[in-house]
């Protein structure tokens, strides 16, 4: 399965043309902080058995120590082959300047690609010449300064790409990357080179540390040279293109990192469809948007479901404890799992926990950030879970809320449906939570589907979970009934959707039951828009995103179709197919949209949101209570006391 047709080689032969460049920034070049301050002491020269000192940067928010800049340059080889004294470097010593050698190598040979497909690589003689004109003094200085930021970004992609196998369990805080230089490429590295050479120094006290000294640095140096990228110029020749750097199976794809197409492991135990009770659904939907990733497309990137209109990129799964959430995620996890290893796709599963939740500012943010970059990486089928989401994303405006907890909020919200947020189809990312009242508005909205977890519901649900837990050490007879006959998905679901055909929640009964007796039937689209307004006036909350969520949830019901088991069973049927015969195949499954279809939609998704409003209100309510009696009990004790 090729995974690299819209990508441009970067030769072998360019690469290594600049490893002379390279290995001579590596073992000495002068550079004095023009943004940062200080410097790291100087490594002693090296002779066998003397082990060169270094100086300890704490970690502890506000507090500094200081640097002296060396006289005679910054030694970045020496550096870490002096990292315990041994006299020779060790194995992993070694790999770490291999890939910071090769990284830098990259990134001077993507650099000259980018000055060949722009006007840098002649502004650049002439202005070697004395022959640069006026008029092009500022395109000149812009080019440059795009040239640094590639420079910088492509550097800390290929370190973190390269050096990421010998990762630890180890972990420092390396902060923000200062001494960013846009003047051009080469000063740039320099700034660079510096600053991880004082970090090192700082921090690097054995092998393992400066592995995670050097991919700490390379990730926050992406982080710092994305941002500043955002309001460059001229980068436009590097974001559209992609190169492949065949031997590494390394990738440049403008300012995203790069990441290997690898499976995580999972320890979880899998659920079984049929072990999942109730919840229809909720169950019809996991057991769809599974088979929907499958359609993914590594050559185009993109998903023929992305395009037509029926992915599910976030949803919110809620419910009573006990109902079944936790199963939910086991089966949906399990099946895409299984679907992966047919296929032979890699597959990556995450979950973002309170764990991830830290006191140190800003790490719960790069925490989540961290957490969403490796479901999205493109190369692979990514499902990420958010359980407990109320706990875990603070509400805005809530005083309970801690910092962490809104870096958190922040950054979901930016992810999910941000100015930059791209929808390829490789993966979905599921909230749970047992209070989705107490989850910020804004938060919930951007899941753009709504799972009600409410467990088991009839008679026949309670026999059959009764049935499965009790397992098979006993002799009781089933009795009258056909156990898991009322599981049967596509029955179970049709009844489930037609009961949407009027709300559920007594406070949107009231809004259906006034637009209906004013106007009719809902069988138009103006008639529908009423009932939308009538909705927003009955709570403010109930915004234009809400209406995409139903329209995204109609198209949904459009795909209101399973992909055949065989195709996942044999991927050449479907999966090894090109991407336009895929989104083919899958069009001639497509069913056409029912007034039926929108009227229940908006009553489930507004039911979910009179649900959370009415939770919301009443919880406020009673804390405003609470209040209220320890203020009336404040006052009686210092009154007494006063007395």
């Amino acid at each position: 399965m090729s995974q690299n047709s819209d990508q441009m080689e970067l030769r072998e032969e360019d690469i290594r043309g600049h490893y002379a460049a390279a290995l001579g920034l590596l073992d000495g070049f002068d550079h004095s902080p023009r943004i940062a301050t200080g410097g790291a002491a100087p490594v002693a020269e090296k002779s066998p058995g003397i082990s060169s000192g270094r100086r300890f940067r704490s970690t502890t928010p506000g507090l500094s120590t200081r640097r002296v800049t060396r006289a005679e340059g910054i030694q970045l080889s020496a550096r870490v082959e002096a990292i315990g004294g041994d006299g020779l470097p060790s194995p992993i010593q070694a790999h770490v300047l291999q890939g910071l050698r090769r990284a830098i190598a990259i990134a001077l040979a993507v650099s000259d690609q980018f000055a060949d497909r722009t006007a840098l690589k002649d502004l650049k003689r002439a202005n070697l010449e004395g022959a640069l004109a006026d008029v092009s003094k500022a395109e000149f200085s812009e080019l440059l300064t795009a040239e640094a930021l590639i420079t910088l970004y492509v550097f800390g992609s290929a370190t973190a790409f390269l050096l990421a196998s010998h990762a630890s369990e180890q972990t420092v805080e390396v902060g923000e990357v200062q001494e960013v230089l846009v003047e051009n490429g080469q000063l740039a590295l320099h700034g660079a080179l510096w600053e991880l050479d004082q970090d090192i120094a700082a921090l690097g006290t054995d092998e393992h540390k400066t592995v995670a000294v050097v991919l700490a640095f390379a990730e926050a140096l992406m982080e710092k040279v994305a941002s500043r990228a955002a309001s460059a110029a001229r980068l436009e020749p590097f974001v559209q293109a992609a190169w492949r750097v065949e031997a590494d199976e390394f990738s440049v794809r403008g300012f995203s990192p790069a990441t290997k197409g690898k499976s995580s492991t999972l320890t979880m135990t899998f659920k079984k469809p049929n072990e999942v009770v109730g919840n229809h659904i909720a169950k019809y939907q996991s057991m769809k948007l599974a088979k929907m990733l499958m359609a993914y497309d590594f050559d185009r990137r993109l998903n023929p479901f992305a395009e037509l209109g029926g992915f599910i990129f976030t949803f919110m799964g809620d419910g009573k404890p006990g109902t079944g959430k936790t199963t939910l995620i086991q089966m949906m996890a399990g099946l895409v799992n299984d679907y992966c290893q047919t296929a032979g796709y890699p597959f990556k599963y995450q979950n973002l926990s309170t764990d991830n939740i830290d006191s140190y500012q800003g790490k719960s943010g790069q925490n989540a950030k961290a957490f969403i970059n490796n479901i999205l990486d493109p190369s692979v089928i990514g499902f990420g879970t958010i359980d407990d989401i109320d706990q875990l994303a603070g509400k805005r405006g809530d005083r309970q809320s801690s910092a962490g907890q809104l870096e958190i909020t922040a950054v979901l919200m930016e992810s999910f449906a941000g100015a930059n947020t791209v929808v390829r189809g490789n993966c979905t990312f599921g909230m749970f939570s047992n209070y989705p009242e107490n989850v910020d508005d804004a938060l919930r909205q951007r899941a753009g589907a709504r799972f009600l977890v409410d467990g088991p519901q009839t008679r026949d649900d309670y026999i059959d979970i009764l049935y499965l837990l009790m397992g098979k050490n006993h002799d009781i007879p089933t009795g009258d009934h056909e156990v898991f006959s009322a599981q049967e998905i596509k029955k179970a679901v049709a009844a489930s959707f037609a009961g949407h055909s009027k709300p559920h929640e007594e406070g949107l009964i009231k809004v259906f039951d006034r637009v209906q007796d004013q106007i009719g039937d809902l069988d138009t689209i103006a008639k529908m828009g009423a009932y939308l307004k009538a909705i927003q006036e009955a709570d403010e909350r109930f915004t234009g995103r809400a209406i995409k969520n139903i329209t995204d949830a109609v198209k949904v019901r459009a795909m209101d179709f399973e992909l055949p088991d065989e195709w996942m069973e044999e991927p050449d049927l479907f999966l090894f197919k090109d991407y336009d015969t895929k989104k083919g195949m899958i069009s001639e499954l497509r069913q056409p949209i029912t007034t039926q279809m929108v009227i229940q939609e908006i009553n489930r998704y507004a039911d979910s949101e009179f649900r959370y409003a009415d939770k919301s209100d009443e919880v406020a309510i009673e804390n405003m209570v609470r209040d209220f009696g320890r203020s009336e009990e404040a006052k009686k004790r210092y009154l007494a006391a006063k007395n």
